[in-house]
């Protein structure tokens, strides 16, 4: 009995420590090396325009930063480290976040603490695997693709070209397979709702599929902005075509 109220009291104790709210989010991120007073950029993007939107600024004190504030729904948002040649691309949702940004190789910067930004990492590493394939042979040919323009050698170039497109139509295949996988086994991800959102702008999609995936999802995703796209793209994709004619409803008498 000790052992179980033990349990149950070190359980409330990590609940009772969480720093966050339901609806706040808490972004803590490490800068080593980076000086004192370089501004860190938090960017989402204006709900009417679409266009970028500074939400709020900080500054880096002895290699730490930290932002907070308050999220009604998963989006993705960038940090943008003053001087840095690109932004940190990352989840903005309910929860602890931590950033560890990389000042020498920005794009290797690390993002943790919440499902969706664990689970975008991880499904960004799979797909530089099922691409690995398409950017060795880049990198492989660059130079003799670049010699062969010169020399205007048509016969490496289409060769070259051939192959190229043969290795893309394999690893595009082999991605969609690798969204659909994914989508099938995480109906709470926000990356599966914008999988399914990126099928609907694609005429060779199935929208059958398409559809039975999106009512497979967690209603806590439907819920997001582009589940409720989803939704009307799916009731308008259903609506007969203008000028189509309409199924009979009878035999004349």
């Amino acid at each position: 009995m000790k052992k179980i109220l033990f349990l149950l009291t070190a359980s409330a104790a990590i609940i009772s420590c969480s720093k966050v709210k339901d609806g706040e989010y808490l972004i803590t991120g490490t800068a080593t090396g980076i000086a004192n007073g370089k501004t860190i950029i938090l960017q989402g993007l204006d709900p009417a325009t679409r266009m970028p939107l500074a939400l709020d600024t900080v500054k880096v004190e002895n290699g730490k930063f930290e932002i907070t504030g308050k999220v009604t729904e998963p989006a993705f948002h960038t940090l943008i480290l003053q001087d840095a040649n690109a932004p940190i691309p990352f989840i903005l949702e309910t929860g602890e976040i931590k950033i560890d940004i990389d000042k020498d190789s920005i794009h290797k910067s690390k993002i943790a603490g919440t499902y969706n930004n664990d689970e975008y990492v991880k499904f960004n590493e799979d797909m530089t695997k099922t691409q690995k394939s398409l950017v060795d042979f880049q990198k492989k040919n660059t130079n003799k693709m670049q010699e062969a323009q010169k020399a205007q050698d048509t016969a490496t170039i289409n060769g070259l070209m051939k192959q190229y497109m043969e290795i893309q139509t394999e690893v595009q295949a082999n991605s969609k397979k690798k969204y659909l996988t994914y989508v099938e086994g995480h109906p709470k991800s926000y990356i599966s709702v914008l999988i399914i959102q990126s099928m609907m702008g694609d005429p060779s999609a199935d929208i059958k599929k398409t559809e039975a995936l999106y009512n497979a999802l967690d209603e806590s995703v439907k819920n997001t902005t582009p589940g409720k796209e989803i939704k009307t793209r799916l009731g308008q994709a259903k609506m007969p075509a203008v000028g189509a004619t309409a199924p009979p409803v009878g035999d004349a008498k």
